[in-house]
């Protein structure tokens, strides 16, 4: 659209029809090729968070993000590869579940490649518990996919895949409340992941990424505790928009479900990236949980729950007539197998696999 300008572009906010696609595949390449000021990209940020971003807008954005990216190789004889990841900003601090929960389906045999990024709203993002146990996180594209292969999980650190986005940083930081930039993360996985498990915190936007990933294929459930987890909670009902038919159904999941009652959550609160891996260790059987036996036994129903749930999504890449059976059951049979993976430490065998592998594909340059 060489005739398309951010007068024409800002300018449309201001009509009540949705702005066009097009123009906002204009904006995002502006953006991400540098040529936009930081005030043009609050400016468009905001204009999408007032008048409502729409899934066809935001699949736009998400795919420029893509083009921009450094993008990771297809794994050969990999079906179907997971990614377990949440937006963030639910204000809960609590510890990284959905990172454990990546190495617990790891662990189950399933490829996982796992994008995420350093704290942005609580004390220890992705990045910063996978650092702290040791992985490298300074890997090319192509040796994630090593990783992966080797491994059977990579991680994406967001900045070294999508370095585009640094200028829109600026812009975020200064906005300092929840745009269409922070949904965008779990919508664009480097290694185009085909299912997953996806929390948001915010809940207009949880069907629009879900009909998103439906729209690209990702066999997806989009999770948001009635807490404000960004996550299935074991204390609430969680709302699921479930996108694993290519369609997307909205859905209610109870603790009950699963027989979870009085679950309390203060256990899952978390801190430093040094404690929540301490704390890591002890969940995948690593080391003994000593004085944190009831907190560790209370993180590792939670990460079991979640990572159930992205083995049901997985489910949904080979099988399609899987979504036909209702989600609890689905996640219900992929509990005990989730909990075995914690309770005989094959969770911590593969993190240490993991670590390892990362660090000798690092070696070999």
């Amino acid at each position: 659209m060489e005739s398309t300008s951010w007068s024409a572009v800002l300018g449309g906010f201001s009509v009540s029809a949705p702005l066009a696609p097009e123009m906002a595949n204009w904006a995002m390449t502006q953006i991400l090729s540098g040529q936009a000021t930081d005030a043009q990209t609050a400016a468009f940020a905001m204009g999408l968070h007032i008048t409502g971003e729409t899934p066809e807008q935001v699949a736009v954005l998400a795919a420029t993000m893509l083009e921009f990216a450094n993008l990771v190789p297809a794994i050969p004889g990999i079906s179907a590869v997971v990614d377990v990841v949440g937006t963030g900003g639910d204000g809960s601090h609590s510890v990284n579940i959905s990172t454990m929960a990546a190495v617990v389906v790891a662990a189950c045999g399933v490829t996982v490649i796992k994008h995420g990024n350093r704290a942005f709203s609580s004390s220890t993002g992705s990045a910063d518990l996978l650092e702290a146990l040791g992985l490298d996180l300074d890997l090319s594209a192509d040796q994630v996919a090593a990783v992966a292969r080797i491994a059977g999980i990579a991680f994406c650190f967001a900045p070294n895949h999508h370095p585009a986005m640094r200028f829109a940083a600026p812009a975020r930081t200064q906005l300092g409340i929840p745009s269409v930039f922070n949904i965008l993360g779990p919508l664009t996985n480097p290694a185009l992941a085909n299912a997953a498990l996806v929390g948001c915190a915010h809940i207009p936007l949880a069907p629009v990424m879900a009909r998103v990933l439906a729209s690209r294929g990702v066999r997806a459930l989009v999770v948001r505790g009635t807490d404000g987890l960004d996550e299935i909670s074991l204390s609430a009902p969680t709302q699921v928009w479930d996108a694993t038919s290519g369609e997307v159904v909205q859905i209610r999941l109870d603790p009950a479900d699963f027989g979870i009652i009085g679950f309390r959550t203060e256990h899952l609160l978390g801190a430093s990236p040094e404690r929540n891996a301490d704390l890591t260790r002890k969940v995948f059987g690593g080391t003994d949980p000593g004085a944190d036996s009831e907190v560790v036994a209370s993180i590792r129903l939670a990460v079991a729950l979640n990572a159930a749930a992205a083995l049901a999504a997985a489910d949904s890449v080979d099988d399609p007539n899987a979504c036909s059976i209702p989600l609890s059951d689905r996640i219900n049979t992929h509990l005990p197998r989730a909990q075995a993976a914690l309770n005989t430490g094959q969770a911590w065998k593969v993190c240490e696999k993991w670590v390892a592998t990362a660090a000798q594909v690092k070696s070999a340059g």
